[in-house]
């Protein structure tokens, strides 16, 4: 009988991104074995192209009747899967696995859920709080699969387009005669976490003034419930240096495909920061109220920004003292600063 290994996916992008060294780790320990992922829905379209996974399984416990719970375990246990890797902590996902029947099932022991597990990990606590140690959720991940023998996948991030996506991107370039700009810059100032990490809108568009005062473009890149905010800014400055995604067909896909081709990425932390390093894009990533660590990507082409503050890191959706200095204070001189550093960097190794 062939072997058969269930990878029940993180559920948010940028999770799903840092945990790809880890499926490109279990392709290579099991060259021969049929491996299946198990993903939300909204994140399917970030794996596109990808050479890991044979088949993908969905589930939604409030979606279409077949990617309901029950039916899901019913596909997997039809399967006779022998090795489940779960990278959500989530009580559920290790349920269907258990109810799959699959023989080993290894993860992190959180949500009382150790009980389902055959092969379990800890995070670090703090001693006199009792709270979790801010660790890079890559290395996390990168731990899972190292608990059942496998090598270390290290931190190389990766993800893949399809050529109906590069030429979606490409279309995007020619629409917008982008290519008669001697560099074209991503800005991303969103994320589905809350409004604690978008960065100020006047920032904003002192930041995209300087760029387009250097006869250089600007793409902004938004998800659907960001339009708004990227359609606000096009229609400040008026110019075709100024384009956003907010008036296409939005996807993973052309999203992947746009910034596979940007000069670099100016981003709050959130899923474009991770699709800009799979691809080898300089990115600088801007931080508010979240640790760095949590999302420590080991990237040299990245350049992570965060304000001090007395208040922070506070890890609210919110900004429970109204002020939200950690991205008040995040200025767009030093934005530019390091964004100059990142390009020349780039430069200089594609020189040499």
């Amino acid at each position: 009988m062939k072997h058969k290994v269930a990878v029940f996916l993180p559920n948010w992008i940028g999770d799903v991104v840092m945990a790809t060294p880890a499926f490109r780790t279990i392709r290579q320990y099991w060259p021969d074995s049929k491996i299946i992922a198990v993903i939300k829905p909204y994140v399917n379209g970030i794996l596109s192209g990808n050479p890991w996974f044979d088949q993908i399984i969905m589930y939604d416990k409030s979606g279409k009747s077949d990617h309901r719970i029950q039916q899901v375990i019913s596909t997997l246990r039809q399967e006779k899967i022998t090795e489940a890797f779960l990278f959500p902590n989530s009580f559920r996902v290790a349920y269907i696995a258990m109810m799959a029947r699959i023989r080993y099932r290894t993860g992190f022991d959180r949500y009382f859920r150790g009980f389902l597990l055959t092969h379990k990990l800890t995070h670090k606590k703090s001693h006199w709080l009792g709270k979790y140690i801010p660790q890079p959720i890559i290395d996390d991940y990168n731990r899972i699969v190292m608990a059942r023998g496998l090598p270390n996948p290290g931190h190389r991030m990766e993800l893949f387009t399809t050529e109906f996506e590069d030429q979606q991107a490409e279309n995007f370039w020619c629409q917008f005669q982008l290519y008669r700009y001697p560099k074209v810059i991503g800005f991303n100032n969103g994320g589905a976490f809350g409004a604690a990490k978008l960065w100020p809108q006047d920032h904003s568009k002192s930041f995209i003034k300087s760029i387009i005062d250097r006869g250089w473009a600007v793409v902004i890149v938004c998800g659907p419930s960001e339009k708004k905010r990227a359609s606000e800014l096009v229609a400040e400055f008026q110019s075709p240096q100024v384009v956003s995604l907010a008036g296409q067909s939005l996807s993973l896909g052309l999203t992947k495909g746009i910034i596979k081709k940007l000069d670099a990425l100016v981003t709050t932390d959130s899923g474009p920061r991770h699709i800009a390093a799979a691809f080898g894009r300089p990115v600088v990533s801007l931080f508010g109220p979240t640790f760095i660590d949590w999302t420590r990507i080991y990237y040299s082409k990245e350049k992570s920004l965060q304000v001090p503050v007395p208040c922070g890191p506070c890890q609210q959706r919110v900004c429970p003292l109204g002020h939200h200095r950690c991205m008040t204070e995040l200025l767009p001189n030093s934005v530019i600063h390091n964004l100059d550093l990142l390009l020349n960097q780039e430069e200089y190794e594609y020189a040499s």
